[in-house]
């Protein structure tokens, strides 16, 4: 039976060079072309994995190669075998 009940998870992707590369270009210009790189980079993902309408991604990290997205288990398992992506955790709160 699926999951239905969409929780938060993170998504951190593998070694990137151009991840590396922007990262390392603290002016202004490089940190916003960072941003857009990881934003774009993650919604391709996304949009080219699960079925549009789905999820909801929350924030892209900058400073590790990652993002935190609204997802079900289900949707949660796809992404874990997703090209480029290291690993995917649920969203745990600390008591």
């Amino acid at each position: 039976m699926a999951s239905t009940k969409s929780e938060s998870y993170f998504v951190f992707m593998n070694y990137d060079p151009e991840y590396e590369r922007l990262r390392a270009d603290r002016t202004k210009k490089g940190t916003n072309e960072l941003d857009l790189y990881l934003s774009r980079k993650h919604n391709e993902l996304l949009a080219s994995t699960l079925e549009a309408g789905s999820y909801k991604k929350t924030l892209s990290l900058v400073i590790v190669d990652g993002f935190s997205v609204d997802i079900t288990e289900d949707q949660a398992n796809v992404l874990r075998s997703a090209k480029g992506v290291r690993v995917v955790e649920k969203n745990q709160e600390l008591a």
